[in-house]
């Protein structure tokens, strides 16, 4: 696994789990997917993602795009 499909991934679960959560659990949820989906727009210019730099730290092999 490369570090862009880690990082794909995770935002996939955070959205999925958040949007869950916000339907079944309480709707305050809907604010993490919300602050996801924001963090996943500014990535696309800046190329700068906190997960990223949480999974190459954690020794992901470096993908194409996060470096």
């Amino acid at each position: 696994m490369t570090l862009d499909s880690a990082v794909m991934r995770f935002a996939g679960v955070v959205v999925l789990g958040s949007a869950l959560a916000a339907h079944f659990i309480n709707p305050a949820w809907i604010w993490l997917t919300l602050f996801a989906g924001a963090n996943m727009f500014q990535a696309s210019f800046t190329r700068f993602c906190p997960a990223a730099i949480v999974f190459k730290a954690l020794g992901v092999r470096p993908g194409n795009t996060f470096k």
